[in-house]
């Protein structure tokens, strides 16, 4: 097990449990309470988790909100998802993200990724990358992380997703250039492309993608082939799908004939 599956793994042991002691978590991810006990040190440097004598806590601020807005539905699929994306942003990229629960656990392996970045004199880690959301969901994840630089558009929340939409989020993202924009969707048909339920959260979407150099569309393998009432955007404005292994080979060669590059996971 890499590092990285063993946070993501930890933290995810930590979102259920809420605390965690450093013997029986070694136990459970078969490896040494030395290993556990470090992780746990560094992870806490992070503001990623609390640490405690003989284990950690969660931290409050990066899990209630996850912890409500997480779905069990296709878990492992959007984790894999997550960190084939974040194997895609380069150091000091600014990335977009909606809200979605993939695009939340996007926002997580990407914190993860840059927990390694660069130390100013104080040793306090200096951000790696920016993240520019309209996702509150989204914000608790990030804003106690020093790693990541977090700008949140104003607008007003949708309680079902955790969004801000409107004409304040549309007036933050016309006057920000972003590298990458990574798109939550609820469906992608071939012919019209990729769309949402909701038609305020298409349109802030749209945005996200007109203003990145890249455009990466994060989704299960489910939502493929399937429409949803808003039009976000057409297939020719996406760079990249990264999907689950499930999708089709049929829609992957598809996908590709229309310039688009598609990784399983």
């Amino acid at each position: 097990m890499s590092k990285h599956e063993r946070w993501n793994a930890l933290l995810e042991l930590l979102a259920v449990e809420g605390r965690l002691e450093v013997d029986e978590t070694a136990a459970t991810l078969e490896v040494s309470p030395a290993t556990v006990r470090r992780d746990f040190d560094e992870l806490a440097e992070q503001k990623m988790l609390v640490r405690t004598r003989g284990g950690a806590l969660a931290h409050g601020v990066s899990y209630e909100l996850p912890l409500r807005y997480k779905s069990s539905r296709h878990a492992s699929e959007k984790q894999r998802i997550a960190t084939a994306v974040a194997e895609l942003v380069g150091e000091g990229d600014v990335v977009g993200l909606n809200g979605g629960t993939t695009t939340t656990e996007v926002a997580r392996a990407l914190a993860l990724r840059a927990g390694g970045g660069r130390h100013n004199a104080a040793d306090i880690p200096a951000p790696v990358l920016t993240v520019v959301t309209n996702a509150l969901n989204i914000a608790g994840e990030l804003a106690v992380r020093p790693q990541v630089k977090l700008v949140l558009t104003g607008g007003v929340a949708r309680p079902q997703t955790y969004e801000l939409v409107g004409p304040l989020t549309a007036g933050v993202l016309n006057e920000v250039v972003l590298d990458v924009a990574v798109l939550g969707i609820d469906g992608l048909d071939l012919g019209l492309g990729v769309m949402a339920h909701q038609e305020d959260e298409a349109s802030i979407s749209r945005l996200f993608a007109g203003r990145a150099r890249r455009v990466v569309v994060a989704t299960d393998a489910s939502k493929l082939g399937k429409r949803a009432f808003a039009r976000i955007c057409g297939l020719d404005d996406i760079d990249v799908i990264v999907t689950d292994s499930a999708v089709p080979a049929e829609t992957v060669a598809r996908l590709t004939d229309l310039g688009i590059k598609v990784i399983a996971v």
